[in-house]
C-alpha cells in the first residue's frame, strides 16, 4: 500500500468513526452527561422523538442531537442496541455476579442497619413443630430490604421524569409507589439512621 492509501485509508477511518460517534435520540437517557462543543457539558433533562431538553451550566437548551456534534461525556457501553453508562453497567454486572455466585459474606456488617440488629438472625418458624425452620443472617435480609427502598427511589424519580406520562399517569402511579412505601415501614426498626426509612410521604 502507498503512502497516499495509507493516509486515505486513515482518513475514511477517521470519517467513519466520526460518524458512528454521533449521537441520536435513541441513544440519551434522562440523567446522561453529555458535551456540546458550543455549550460545554450538560445534562439531560428530558427527551422527545427528536430533541433533549439539556441543562449546561448557563442555561437549560432545547437540543437536536442527530445534527448538533452531541457527545457523551461520561464512559459509555453498547450491548443488543442498548446504551448505558459505563460505570452503571459494572455496577450492576458485578452486584448481579456477586449476588448469584452467593460471594457475600455473611459475617459482615451491612452499613445502615441498626447496631442491636448487627450479626442478628431473622427466624422464619412454620406453625407445624415438624416441619424445619428457616433462619437468614439479618445482614442479608436487610441487604434485600435496602435493594427495595433503592428500586422503588430510582422508580418514583423515573415516573415524575418522564415526558410520555400524563400528569394524571403520574399521580396514579405516585400513589402505587407511596402505598408500597406504607407497606415496607414495617422494617423502619431495622434502619440505623432515621432519614434511611421508608416514609410514606416519599
Amino acid at each position: 500500500m502507498t503512502i497516499s492509501q495509507t493516509v486515505e485509508a486513515a482518513v475514511s477511518a477517521a470519517n467513519l468513526a466520526d460518524f458512528e460517534n454521533k449521537m441520536n435520540i435513541e441513544t440519551l437517557h434522562i440523567g446522561m452527561k453529555v458535551r456540546h462543543p458550543q455549550y460545554g457539558v450538560g445534562v439531560v433533562k428530558s427527551l422527545t422523538a427528536q430533541t433533549a431538553e439539556i441543562a449546561f451550566d448557563d442555561a437549560q437548551r432545547t437540543i437536536a442531537p442527530a445534527s448538533s456534534d452531541l457527545q457523551p461525556a461520561e464512559p459509555t457501553a453498547t450491548l443488543s442496541e442498548l446504551e448505558v453508562p459505563l460505570a452503571k453497567l459494572i455496577r450492576d454486572t458485578a452486584h448481579a455476579v456477586v449476588e448469584a455466585l452467593g460471594l457475600e459474606q455473611t459475617d459482615a456488617v451491612v452499613e445502615g442497619l441498626a447496631t442491636r440488629w448487627q450479626r442478628g438472625t431473622l427466624v422464619m418458624q412454620p406453625v407445624d413443630s415438624s416441619l424445619q425452620s428457616k433462619e437468614v443472617p439479618l445482614e442479608t435480609f436487610f441487604h434485600k430490604i435496602v435493594m427495595i427502598r433503592n428500586n422503588l427511589r430510582v422508580l418514583e424519580q423515573k415516573v415524575n421524569a418522564s415526558d410520555k406520562l400524563s400528569e394524571a399517569d403520574k399521580f396514579d402511579l405516585q400513589q402505587y409507589i407511596t402505598r408500597c412505601y406504607g407497606s415496607l415501614t414495617t422494617f423502619n426498626i431495622l434502619f440505623k439512621n432515621k432519614d434511611d426509612q421508608f416514609r410514606t410521604g416519599a
